[in-house]
């Protein structure tokens, strides 16, 4: 009993990689939204960056979810 309370305590510390992840995201977000507002003839490239650091971004969330899933199911 007191495992499985352990386990479920370490998988949820082990998911606070994602409000890093959804922090990054919306700083990243809001950054490019503002400088694509003040060059427009740059909005491709800066869109196209804002997508790559995106996925970078969301990879730690999917990496702290994989941890939290083998806490849970594996130990």
């Amino acid at each position: 009993m007191l495992a499985q309370g352990l386990k479920a305590m370490g998988a949820g510390l082990a998911m606070t990689g994602a409000i890093g992840a959804g922090a990054g995201i919306g700083i990243l977000v809001g950054g490019a939204v503002q400088g694509m507002a003040r060059n427009p003839d740059a909005g491709g490239t800066i869109q196209t960056n804002m997508i790559l650091g995106i996925a970078f971004a969301e990879a730690v969330a999917i990496y702290a979810l994989v941890v939290a899933l083998i806490i849970l199911f594996v130990f």
